[in-house]
């Protein structure tokens, strides 16, 4: 069954100059760079009038992890996300996202709406988590979840020094 993501950001910008940016392969590297961690790389870029798919590559250090994720799967965990963004359309644009651990029997996948009008924006986040471990599986989730949630937040913050002309954020 799974654990959902229900979760939204906000922009001072308008759905295009935001659109803009989740389009840019520069702005995909240079996020990673500020905030996907150790190692983390954008593995494949495709573009074409006006969408995006991507490959992700990112790690969370053993040292960061709970002792329930550890204790199942030593070692870094190494995350492999595909993310894509479809064309603006109006004031309106549609993603989607999925990601997987190595060595972990579970996955992440979910879509993302960009919507707003003028100056503002929204990115409404809507997902599941799902990890196939009997007992731990929920607990994990919630955990993934959680994770999940302040990585968003960090990549809003990216997001709006990127928006705000600071190209290194």
């Amino acid at each position: 069954m799974g654990s959902p993501i229900d979760h939204s950001v906000t922009y001072s910008f308008s759905p295009a100059a935001v659109h803009a940016a989740f389009v840019d392969p520069q702005y995909w590297h240079t996020r990673l760079t500020e905030v996907g961690g150790p190692g983390a790389a954008v593995e494949s870029v495709e573009t074409g009038d006006g969408s995006i798919d991507l490959t992700l590559q990112q790690a969370i250090p053993a040292e960061q992890l709970p002792s329930v994720v550890t204790s199942i799967r030593p070692g870094d965990l190494v995350i492999h996300r595909q993310e894509s963004w479809g064309p603006l359309t109006g004031d309106r644009a549609q993603g989607t996202f999925s990601a997987r651990v190595d060595g972990m029997p579970g996955h992440v996948e979910g879509t993302f709406t960009l919507q707003g009008d003028g100056n503002e924006s929204m990115v409404v986040i809507e997902g599941r988590v799902e990890v196939k471990i009997p007992f731990l599986g929920s607990k994990i989730e919630g955990l993934i979840v959680d994770e999940l949630v302040g990585l968003f937040t960090a990549e809003q913050t990216f997001t709006a020094s990127w928006l705000e002309g600071d190209r290194s954020a």
